[in-house]
C-alpha cells in the first residue's frame, strides 16, 4: 500500500488554465495536463529561479521529492513545446 500522499503548499494563482499553439482549435490538438504542484515548482525553480532545496522549504515537501515533480513539469512542458500540444492547468478545489 502506497504511502499517503503529502499536502503541498500552493502559492501561485494561474490567470489562464490552458496555453495552445496559434490558429489551431482547442479540440483538434492533444492536451498535456500539468498539476498546480507542478506549475509551483516551474514558478518556483525557473521563474523565481530557486534551488531545489529552498524550492522544496516553500512547498514544504522533500528535496527530492521537489527534484521529482519539477522533473515531470519540465517534461510535460517540453513535449507540448515540441509536439504542438495545448497545456491545461489542473486546478483542483478543496
Amino acid at each position: 500500500m502506497p504511502r499517503p500522499k503529502k499536502k503541498r503548499r500552493i502559492c501561485c494563482s494561474p490567470t489562464s488554465i490552458y496555453f495552445k499553439p496559434r490558429a489551431v482549435p482547442l479540440s483538434n490538438l492533444k492536451i498535456s495536463p500539468i498539476n498546480m504542484d507542478e506549475l509551483e515548482a516551474i514558478k518556483l525553480a525557473d521563474f523565481d529561479k530557486l534551488s531545489h532545496e529552498q524550492g522544496a522549504s516553500k512547498m514544504k515537501i522533500s528535496r527530492a521529492t521537489f527534484g521529482r515533480i519539477l522533473e515531470t513539469a519540465r517534461f510535460k512542458v517540453a513535449d507540448a513545446l515540441l509536439n504542438g500540444k495545448a497545456i491545461e492547468i489542473i486546478t483542483i478545489n478543496n
